[in-house]
């Protein structure tokens, strides 16, 4: 279906499970040369066995000597998506820890920018790069402010990206509630009742699945005529 990635070279930064690895998994398919990196070489090496053909790079995305290094080794690239996450940041503002928040954004924000900057002197100024985000940007709901906050940044961003680093593009993607090893950091029971709370508000009736959410990554890489976009594939949950 995405024939025309056959030999293109991607880099998925936080490329080593949930939505990351799910578009490697589909581009290695496709053919393209995908690279993959993250902090745990353990899950580098897990990820590896899932997607047959990614290759690896274990680096810290907030280590930008380390991104430097690792850019101008890995040569010119057509495609570079960000998928790198953190998990702090959520909760009521009155009771929200601003350490947590800064975390956050140390594990978020501050690693896409740095990724981002680092790549850009060698993505293809025919390519593209695509950056995740998160619905909370726009969610208006209790207990997102913190993550509103990190998600919104990037997003706000996108469109003068798109301006200034012209003819390449820039896009983002903003999924909903995904089943991803995010949600993990939840005991299982715990865990299950907030897929069945999200579900029942969001207008498709479940949560989305990593590869829907790969799949607009993808439609956002291969379609030279968009930049400066954010495409909600959400299920609705920002309505």
């Amino acid at each position: 279906m995405y024939s025309s990635f056959e030999n293109q070279k991607v880099v998925i930064a936080g490329g080593s499970s949930g939505i990351g690895l799910a578009t490697a998994t589909i581009l290695a398919k496709e053919k393209a040369h995908v690279t993959i990196t993250g902090r745990s070489a353990g899950r580098l090496a897990d990820a590896a066995k899932t997607a047959p053909g990614v290759h690896t790079a274990a680096i810290d995305s907030n280590n930008r000597p380390s991104l430097d290094e690792f850019f101008t080794s890995h040569g010119e690239i057509d495609h570079l998506v960000l998928a790198l996450s953190g998990a702090k940041g959520a909760g009521t503002f009155a009771d929200l820890s601003l350490k947590d928040l800064r975390e956050g954004f140390e594990g978020k924000f501050w690693p896409q920018l740095e990724t981002l900057q680092a790549a850009l002197p060698y993505v293809k100024k025919t390519g593209s790069i695509t950056v995740i985000t998160a619905a909370s940007a726009v969610l208006q709901a209790p207990g997102v402010s913190g993550l509103a906050a990190i998600n919104g940044s990037l997003e706000l961003m996108i469109p003068s990206l798109a301006k200034e680093i012209q003819p390449l593009r820039i896009n983002a993607v903003s999924p909903g509630v995904i089943d991803t090893p995010w949600w993990d950091m939840m005991p299982a029971d715990v865990k299950a009742q907030t897929f069945e709370q999200y579900a029942s508000q969001t207008p498709v009736g479940r949560i989305g699945r990593p590869e829907e959410v790969a799949h607009s990554i993808i439609f956002l890489m291969a379609n030279g005529n968009i930049t400066g976009t954010i495409i909600r594939c959400d299920g609705g949950l920002s309505l």
